[in-house]
């Protein structure tokens, strides 16, 4: 890979706006705007300035336009960067673009400008990574997310176990340049007290996966109940708009629903579904089948149930044969409404109370009154979230990261089992190899595939 070319790309989305930038980096980015630029010269202002003038083909004015100088190394790529702001005609757009690559620039790929200040030592290539993040972010949470990695807050953790793990590794190696002499450098009750900690610090990182891609991805959630239980009232209740059509026939949904709810900064992906029950023709079957399918997909499950006419058996049926230990289970007790005051308490049906147990979380509501939603928005988030988020925690939320971390603690559970057993060399190698997936997640062990996968899914511009 090499940096000596000059890229340009359109920075702002295709399409007619008010305004376009056309972004340049590379060495000759600042000549190759001024060959075009009327105005100040260029490669005598200072960087962090902003210029007024026209981009001119020969005699031919191609827009009014302003351009602000970033003079290498204090740029987003640490090169000369140049962005042309002008209008946002697609025509304008394209005649300044080609101009420049007639003047010397080519094309930029995908994600090279963030590519290049990777090379450039501008970011990690976690920090790299958080950008297309914080570009994709579509909740307040995965903003937050994104950003603290974007800042370094990752890195600076993995850098810390790196430098750990390196002053061992280093007095290992010195054992075995005295290999003969039998001495031990490396203090193996220390070497096991820090693996352990490091360990701990790892295992927490894992963990922090699954709510760390919740926030990335969403809150996978489906609505799941009886027929006429009153699931998509429900979904237009929490949505706060007519999304579901609504029926007194039972078996009015035959397919999923899908749509998003923000709760707190994070984002559900709300899956009405058909009723649970014995199918009374071939479409509702398929309906039922694809709830199956759904709930098992879920991380969220809100079982609705018709608080006025369930019976106890029934409640008790259902939840058993919906409970899974992956998924977590919030009852809504539906149709209130309907059920006298005193006995919204037990849920009295037939005169029998329904007896529900303490393993799950029940909210009482009427769908249809929209009496107790907002209570039910927070008992949804927090029966995800389960009081994890506090705003300051490293979350991982990159699947290449996850699997870096796993390999990682299985080396150095390798380094901890073979301790006692094993000769300097090959714990030499195991920690070694703990080292290595560790870089792989900053950047520090890297290929061209690698790197050639992570940035070909940026957008062109970034």
């Amino acid at each position: 890979m090499t940096n000596n070319e000059t890229i340009v790309a359109l920075a702002t989305p295709n399409g007619t706006g008010a305004i376009g930038i056309i972004r340049l980096s590379g060495p000759e980015a600042i000549t190759i705007a001024n060959s075009v630029f009327k105005g100040k010269d260029l490669t005598k202002q200072a960087s962090h300035t902003i210029h007024f003038g026209s981009i001119t083909d020969g005699e031919v004015i191609l827009d009014e336009v302003l351009v602000s100088l970033f003079v290498a190394p204090r740029s987003y790529t640490r090169e000369n960067v140049v962005e042309i702001s002008c209008h946002g005609s697609a025509y304008i757009i394209e005649s300044i673009i080609k101009l420049l690559i007639k003047k010397g620039a080519r094309s930029a790929k995908a994600g090279e400008f963030t590519l290049r200040a990777f090379l450039n030592g501008q970011l990690d290539l976690s920090q790299a990574e958080a950008v297309a993040d914080l570009i994709a972010s579509n909740s307040k949470a995965s903003q937050q997310v994104a950003l603290n990695q974007l800042r370094g807050g990752f890195s600076t953790q993995l850098q810390t176990l790196r430098d750990q793990l390196v002053q061992f590794a280093s007095l290992i190696e010195l054992e075995l340049d005295f290999a003969e002499e039998d001495v031990e450098f490396a203090n193996r009750d220390q070497l096991k007290t820090l693996i352990l900690q490091i360990n701990r610090v790892i295992t927490s990182l894992i963990s922090s996966f699954e709510l760390g891609n919740a926030i990335k991805q969403g809150v996978n959630t489906v609505i799941a109940g009886r027929p006429n239980a009153g699931k998509s009232t429900l979904l237009n209740a929490l949505l706060n708009e007519e999304r579901a059509i609504v029926s007194h026939i039972p078996g009015t949904t035959r397919d999923t629903i899908e749509e998003v709810l923000n709760i707190n900064g994070i984002n559900f992906r709300l899956i009405d579904t058909a009723g649970i029950r014995e199918a009374t023709d071939a479409i509702e079957q398929i309906g039922v089948q694809r709830t199956m399918e759904k709930i098992s997909q879920s991380a969220l499950l809100i079982y609705v149930f018709d608080a006025a006419s369930i019976t106890a058996e029934e409640l008790e049926q259902d939840v058993a044969n919906l409970k899974k230990p992956s998924i977590t289970m919030l009852l809504v007790a539906n149709k209130i409404d309907l059920l006298n005051p005193d006995d919204e308490a037990v849920f009295r049906t037939s005169g029998l109370p329904i007896t529900i147990g303490t393993d799950f979380r029940t909210t009482k509501v009427s769908a249809k009154e929209k009496r107790h939603i907002d209570e039910l928005k927070q008992d949804i988030y927090h029966a995800a979230i389960k009081d994890q988020l506090t705003g300051d925690e490293t979350l991982v939320t990159n699947i290449r990261h996850l699997e870096a971390l796993q390999k990682t603690e299985e080396a150095l559970v390798r380094v901890l089992n073979g301790m006692d057993t094993v000769t300097s060399d090959f714990l030499s190698m195991d920690i070694k190899q703990a080292l290595h997936y560790l870089g792989e997640i900053t950047g520090a062990v890297t290929t061209d595939d690698l790197l050639e996968n992570i940035f070909s899914k940026f957008c062109i511009g970034k």
